[in-house]
């Protein structure tokens, strides 16, 4: 446990280094190369990571210039024949899993079971820094149509059943109606940042009562920090999944002093974030999911 408390203070660090320097990690994960595909980190198989080590990767992509989305531990590369560079230096991610331990109520002395958190270090290395891989492993040239993406979007953002208004010059969820209210999308200098923004609130949203339960009462100046960051990162996620380039909001600029405050005083607040940025996400997808096949009937 001491050795992901460790991780957790160098990831803080490292953000807080990025942020400090003007660049916030997940808004930036593609920037490295124009030619790299809208992606979260993919492991070997393909399959995204998740929670803070998209965030663990993102960051390390930025540092190193790597534009491969592809991560894997020096045992996967080998298996696939393909062999790390001598001299490359592996990135650590966390591992979590939860795992049941029969333990003693300290209440009844009766034994139960309780389910533990378990969470391991793992190293890393990206695409970039293996030579022999198959060509898969790649970076694709990506071949969008703006037009095309931009509609599956909106289509994607509509079948949450969450109600958005338009009009006026602000962008903010109201937990009270449970609303979205939006600026008229002319008045967005991109559709990317549009969307951004629309993510934005709908991670915002997932925290109602009858969602995610995560907006309780009134929060202080700490919390809604903590809240924007959640908000932040759960936008970049789901960008990432939908194919375009996350994009700052136009107030980003005023939490960054919070977000320095709260990482520099807990560094675990980030994990927290991305967790909880994770859950928020995956449940958006499950509620894409039902409302657009709610018969839940297969495709002939």
């Amino acid at each position: 446990m001491a050795r992901t408390n460790e991780l957790y203070e160098k990831i803080a660090a490292g953000i807080v280094a990025q942020m400090e320097d003007g660049v916030l990690p997940w808004h930036r994960p593609w920037a490295v190369n124009p030619n790299a595909r809208v992606s979260k980190p993919l492991r070997q198989n393909a399959v995204p990571y998740q929670g803070i080590n998209v965030l663990i990767l993102w960051g390390a992509a930025i540092d190193a210039g790597h534009a491969s989305p592809f991560w894997m531990t020096y045992r996967q590369a080998q298996s696939i024949g393909a062999q790390v560079r001598r001299g490359e230096r592996a990135t650590h991610i966390v591992f979590a899993k939860t795992a049941k331990k029969r333990e003693r109520d300290e209440t009844s002395g009766e034994e139960v079971e309780a389910v533990i958190p378990v969470r391991r270090v793992y190293a890393v290395f990206n695409a970039d820094q293996i030579d022999g891989l198959p060509e898969k492993y790649v970076p694709e040239v990506p071949d969008v149509n703006p037009d095309e993406r931009d509609a599956a979007c909106q289509a994607w953002i509509d079948s949450l059943g969450i109600e958005i208004r338009y009009g006026g010059e602000r962008a903010y969820y109201a937990p009270g109606p449970d609303r979205i209210q939006m600026p008229p999308f002319e008045t967005f200098e991109s559709s990317q940042t549009f969307f951004s923004t629309v993510l934005h609130e709908a991670t915002h949203a997932t925290g109602h009562r009858n969602r995610l339960d995560r907006l309780r009462g009134r929060l202080d100046e700490k919390a809604r920090a903590r809240e924007e960051l959640v908000a932040e990162l759960g936008s970049a996620f789901l960008c990432a999944d939908l194919r375009i380039a996350s994009s700052p909001r136009a107030d980003h600029a005023s939490y960054i002093a919070s977000w320095l405050e709260l990482l520099t005083d807990e560094p675990r607040a980030v994990f927290d974030a991305a967790t909880q940025a994770q859950q928020a996400v995956e449940f958006l997808h499950a509620l894409h999911d039902a409302n657009a096949n709610p018969s839940g009937a297969q495709a002939a």
